[in-house]
């Protein structure tokens, strides 16, 4: 059996966490497998939120780097004079909110600021093809960990460029590159261990809970980031990535990759996977497996695209997190530079606000899975809040202003319609792709798979807020336009598939027209 084959590779190679023994040296026995779960869905949700705090953090130190934005547009990424900083400007060593910060509070900060985000994303993006894989022939326990405090090191290196008084370009340029770098070690590590814990009963629902962590990520950044600006940005920095730094001692200390890694016996309620672990199946199915395994059925880059309904969302995840991503870089700076009832809101409110729409992201993000487990229709969820966007996104512009009332509620619709499918991709949809039966259990293609998806959403996440950067120096109503385009693609890109869905449902319906017995949940089932 291939599980037995590699499970002296494994033993060999996971070694029970140093926290997990003194616990169960405390507690005088082991722990249960439902212990370990617990433990796993917790560290893995408080570690990638810190991801997320770590990366929201610049979208609110924005508004302080460049207060007041000009009208100067930039169209092209080019070497400009703001790129280097003026040697006969002095700078006041005591920095206030609202002063700004050479060179970006000069003409075309805003695009600076942009192209920021696109270093930072395009590093991210260019990483997460191959960091799947890298991490699949690694310890993923080790792997997270270390990327983790690669990216406590780049954030915080970030901030001290307020301490140290730097004000040349390519030192926030370099520093966001490795950050980004580091940055996309945590998304294929925490679903290749969730995968190895969990099977794919109500995956929508419990991966769409989980996935809360991004908002809770967003949130607790903006929050702790707003909070801390009055005493310099460069805290704004720090503080979190300090806090990601943190979280990595706890994953070191405390995560189990899979359950063999602590020699805990299945427990699960699934009934599937009660069977397959009744046959000696289950051991041989999950998310990611060893590297040990199935060597010689290496599937290659073109023949993954090629796996029903990988391309399609792929592509779809593509515009889906250009908008989520513009969002969350821009969203602060949007806020802050745009009248609310007249009134222009401080730095420090606009990031709060801001956290609004990520707290509407998990509500859209738990409903997101939860309809597409109980129509069991991925692309047709995915689709409808893609189609809903469109008119959310209109509305927020154009009545956004009214009030702060208005707004708030706008931008909870708003937070809902574009992260609920950004979610359900990035989980349900990539897990059950990642476990197609065209795969026949293959572990690299199963990497290779999770790679290109989260990988493909990762490039739009980069031209997102790049595009923003230099069209919102002419108008925010352009950028919204763009937002809502890319909406309308990413839920045309899932035509094919939706239709395959209603045609199932339709199919299936029929053949149960007479029969002895019925039910609304069988009736939707595909």
């Amino acid at each position: 059996m291939g599980s037995m084959e590699a499970e002296p590779a494994q033993n060999s190679k996971n070694q029970k966490p140093l926290g997990i023994q003194f616990t169960e040296h405390l507690k005088k026995s082991t722990l249960s497998f439902k212990t370990h779960q617990s433990i796993v869905l917790t560290v893995t949700f408080l570690a990638y939120a810190t991801y997320h705090a770590a990366r929201k953090t610049t979208s609110v130190v924005k508004s302080a780097l460049d207060p007041q934005s000009s009208d100067i547009g930039s169209k092209f990424f080019t070497l400009r004079s703001s790129h280097f900083p003026d040697s006969t400007r002095r700078e006041n060593p005591t920095w206030v909110v609202g002063k700004g910060w050479a060179p970006f509070d000069g003409s075309g900060g805003t695009a600076l600021l942009g192209e920021l985000d696109v270093a930072f994303l395009a590093a991210y993006a260019s990483a997460m093809f191959f960091s799947g894989h890298l991490g699949d022939r690694m310890d993923l326990r080790i792997f997270l960990t270390v990327g983790m405090l690669l990216t406590c090191l780049f954030t915080s290196l970030f901030g001290v460029g307020y301490w140290g008084n730097i004000h040349f370009f390519y030192y926030y340029l370099a520093v966001q590159v490795f950050a980004g770098l580091s940055q996309s070690t945590g998304w294929p590590s925490v679903v290749a261990v969730v995968g190895n814990w969990f099977g794919k009963k109500k995956r929508g629902l419990i991966m769409g809970i989980w996935n809360a962590h991004t908002s809770v990520g967003n949130i607790t950044g903006s929050l702790v980031a707003s909070a801390l600006l009055k005493y310099g940005w460069g805290w704004s920095m720090v503080v979190p990535g300090l806090m990601i730094g943190f979280m990595g001692i706890v994953v070191f200390l405390f995560l189990a990759v899979s359950p063999q890694s602590v020699g805990a016996n299945g427990e699960e309620d699934d009934d599937e996977l009660t069977q397959k672990i009744k046959s000696g199946e289950v051991l041989t199915e999950p998310l990611l497996r060893s590297a040990t395994e199935d060597k010689d059925k290496a599937v290659g880059f073109i023949e993954a695209w090629k796996i029903p309904g990988v391309a399609p969302f792929a592509l779809c995840l593509f515009f889906a997190k250009l908008v989520a991503y513009t969002f969350l870089y821009w969203l602060p700076f949007y806020i802050s530079h745009t009248a609310i009832d007249g009134k222009y809101l401080s730095s420090e409110a606009a990031g709060t606000l801001s956290t609004l729409f990520d707290v509407g992201g998990v509500v859209g993000g738990i409903l997101a899975g939860h309809i597409s487990d109980h129509l069991d229709a991925r692309a047709i969820t995915a689709a409808s809040f893609m189609y809903c966007t469109i008119p959310a996104l209109f509305l927020y512009r154009s009545y956004g202003h009214v009030s702060l009332a208005v707004n708030i509620g706008l931008l909870l619709i708003a937070g809902m319609f574009v992260n609920g499918p950004y979610a359900l991709i990035t989980t349900a949809v990539s897990a059950d792709l990642g476990t197609h039966s065209s795969l026949e259990g293959n572990s690299r293609a199963l990497a290779t798979v999770t790679a290109i998806i989260d990988g493909t959403g990762s490039i739009g996440a980069a031209i997102g807020p790049l595009l923003t950067g230099y069209i919102s120096e002419k108008s925010w109503s352009s950028v919204f336009t763009m937002l809502m385009a890319a909406a309308l693609v990413a839920g045309l890109l899932l035509t094919r598939l939706v239709v395959a869905e209603v045609t199932a449902k339709i199919d299936r319906s029929r053949s149960q027209v007479g029969g002895p017995s019925q039910s609304p949940a069988a009736a939707v089932e595909v």
